[in-house]
C-alpha cells in the first residue's frame, strides 16, 4: 500500500502552454498512468519542430488547453496499459506527428491510417513530448533501433519521416535524378536520403557557400538559386523525375518547377502559403505537383531503420529542457542548424 501511494505521488516535469499564444511554462505534474491502448514513454529527447507553434499559438481548433507540444519522441517504455500487445518495457521507441489512428473509419478500412477521420496529433490532441513522461496510443509507436541516440532519433521521427517517406513513394528509382529544394532542417536530411537511395541526387538552395554542405550531404550536384536559373540548369542535365520541395517559398518553388522532366512531380513537404502553377506545363508533359504527409508509425519505424543502415543523421543543436524557452525561439528565428533537441536529464 505504501509503496502504491508513493507512485500515485511521483510527478514530472513537463513544458506546458496554458493558453493560445501563451508562453512555455515548466510545471510539476503527477506521472500519468497509461489507460487500455497505450503506453507510458520515459522521455530521453524530443525535437523541437516549427509545428509546435500549431500548439503554441493556437492555430488548430479545439486545442483543450493547457497543452504540452512535442512530436519527435525519443525514449523508453516504462508501463504499458490493458491490452496492448507487442510493446513491453524497457523498449526503446520513438512517437512522431500522427498520435494514433481509430482503425475502424473508412480511410483506416483502405489502409489510409494518415486520413483517419479521428486520429490524434502528438502534443496537439494530447499532451507531447516536452516532458519526462509521455503517455500515448499503442498505435503510435515506433521501434527505434538499440544503438542510434536518442538526440538524434528525435528529429527523425518528423523532419526524417517526412522526407524519407515522401522520397520512397515519389516513384523515382534509383539512377533517377532527384533535386531537392532548400537544405534547412527538412533539406539537408532530403539530400542525404536521396542520395542514401541511389537517386542522382541534386541540391538546390541559394548562395554559393551552401555547395560544401550539399556535396557533404551526398548531393553530386549544387545548383545556386541565386545566381543560376535552377529551372534551366535541371532541363540541362535531362530533367528531374522528382523536385522534393523542402523549402517554403511558392517563389522557389515556381522557379524550380519548370525543371521537371515528363512524368516528373514536384512533391511538396514545405508548407508555403502558395505556389503559382502552369496548367499548360503539367498538361503538355504530364507532370504533378502533390503533396505529401508525413506518415504512420511502421513509416517512423522504417525511417529510423534505414537512417541507422545508412548513416544517415540529423545535424542538430541541444538544450536541456530547463531552456526550453531559448531552444524554441532559436528554432523559430530559422538559424539552428538544422534541428534543435531538448534532453529531459537523468
Amino acid at each position: 500500500m505504501v509503496l502504491q501511494e508513493e507512485k500515485s505521488m511521483a510527478t514530472m516535469r513537463v513544458v506546458q502552454v496554458s493558453r493560445p499564444k501563451g508562453s512555455l511554462e515548466i510545471v510539476e505534474r503527477p506521472i500519468p498512468e497509461p489507460s487500455a491502448g497505450q503506453v507510458r514513454i520515459k522521455v530521453q529527447a524530443c525535437g523541437i519542430c516549427h509545428s509546435d507553434s500549431v500548439t503554441k499559438e493556437g492555430l488548430f481548433p479545439g486545442i483543450q488547453y493547457p497543452r504540452v507540444p512535442g512530436h519527435e519522441v525519443a525514449g523508453v517504455i516504462d508501463a504499458v496499459g490493458a491490452g496492448v500487445s507487442g510493446w513491453q518495457p524497457g523498449q526503446r521507441v520513438g512517437v512522431g506527428w500522427n498520435g494514433g489512428y481509430c482503425g475502424y473509419c473508412d480511410h483506416c478500412r483502405r489502409g489510409e491510417f494518415f486520413a483517419c477521420v479521428r486520429s490524434q496529433t502528438t502534443g496537439v490532441t494530447y499532451d507531447g513530448g516536452y516532458a519526462e513522461y509521455v503517455v500515448a496510443p499503442a498505435t503510435a509507436v515506433a521501434l527505434m533501433p538499440a544503438d542510434l541516440p536518442a538526440t538524434e532519433a528525435a528529429p527523425l521521427m518528423c523532419a526524417g519521416l517526412t522526407t524519407f517517406n515522401a522520397l520512397r513513394n515519389s516513384g523515382a528509382r534509383p539512377g533517377d535524378l532527384v533535386a531537392v529544394l532548400g537544405l534547412g532542417g527538412l533539406g539537408h536530411l532530403g539530400v542525404q536520403f536521396a542520395a542514401k537511395m541511389g537517386f542522382h541526387t541534386v541540391g538546390i538552395a541559394r548562395g554559393k557557400d551552401k555547395e560544401p554542405l550539399a556535396r557533404q550531404l551526398g548531393a553530386s550536384i549544387y545548383i545556386d538559386s541565386q545566381a543560376q536559373d535552377p529551372a534551366g540548369e535541371l532541363q540541362k542535365l535531362g530533367g528531374a523525375k522528382v523536385i522534393l520541395a523542402t523549402a517554403t517559398s511558392g517563389d522557389a518553388m515556381k522557379a524550380a518547377l519548370g525543371g521537371l522532366a515528363s512524368n516528373g512531380s514536384l512533391v511538396i513537404v514545405g508548407a508555403a502559403e502558395s505556389l503559382e502553377v502552369s496548367p499548360l506545363f503539367l498538361l503538355m508533359g504530364n507532370r504533378s505537383v502533390k503533396g505529401w504527409y508525413s506518415g504512420t508509425s511502421i513509416d517512423s519505424q522504417d525511417t529510423l531503420a534505414f537512417s541507422k543502415q545508412t548513416g544517415v543523421r540529423p545535424m542538430c543543436e541541444i538544450y536541456p529542457l530547463e531552456r526550453v524557452s531559448e531552444a524554441y525561439e532559436r528554432m523559430m528565428s530559422g538559424k539552428a542548424r538544422f534541428r534543435v533537441v531538448l534532453t529531459m536529464g537523468g
